[in-house]
């Protein structure tokens, strides 16, 4: 079984979640994934997709984001233009960065799938990553989208021992396939040419493409 992160082979070890799927932990970048047998169809994942709700006029979404948008906002400034890339259905982080005078556009493989103009002085990715089948390619593509210098906003939950992922909820949404430690971020800085400015203690992340 190869690491969809860091594609080393031969390195990871089974692990158990909250659900009946089977995982693995790469002892090498610190990605617990899951197997891709258990993977959802792609009209399966978008209608799950579908099934959220979230819109500007929920004041729990929009405090959600708020927890990624403020401490990105020291860094942004009016001249600059960001992605939201994974929107979703209900585009809403776009329109609060907007609200600050600065321009957010939005992506979405299935419901904003639109050209893309980079590079951009902002990305941000929130509840996207652990959704990725293939990391590596597409944290590479976002990456990519940014300019030298560029700034990178992410929210995804992070594991943080293998106690807690046994009964961890994040686990037991089937769209959820990729899970990323505190080391895999380390990892991906070194891989992706990144530098890390900011996190919390459980779910955001800013990094800034240095290379």
């Amino acid at each position: 079984m190869k690491c969809p992160l860091c594609l080393v082979s031969g390195r990871n070890t089974e692990v158990c979640g909250a659900d009946k799927r089977r995982y693995y932990l790469c002892e090498n970048c610190s990605l617990i994934f899951a197997d891709p047998r258990h993977r959802l169809s792609t009209a399966q994942e978008k209608a799950r997709y579908e099934m959220l709700r979230n819109s500007i006029d929920d004041d729990g979404y929009v405090n959600f984001l708020n927890n990624v948008i403020n401490p990105m906002l020291p860094y942004l400034h009016s001249e600059m233009r960001g992605l939201d890339y994974g929107c979703g259905p209900g585009p809403t982080l776009s329109r609060l960065v907007s609200q600050q005078g600065i321009v957010c556009e939005d992506y979405d493989p299935f419901f904003a799938n639109r050209t893309l103009q980079p590079p951009y002085d902002f990305v941000f990715s929130t509840e996207c990553l652990e959704h990725f089948h293939n990391p590596d390619t597409e944290i590479q593509r976002i990456c990519d989208l940014l300019k030298t210098g560029g700034l990178l906003g992410i929210m995804t939950e992070r594991w943080t021992t293998l106690e807690a992922f046994a009964s961890w909820h994040y686990t037991q949404d089937h769209t959820h396939v990729s899970f990323y430690h505190a080391d895999t971020f380390d990892f991906m800085c070194g891989r992706f040419g990144l530098t890390l400015l900011w996190q919390d203690e459980s779910r955001v992340v800013i990094l800034q493409r240095t290379d």
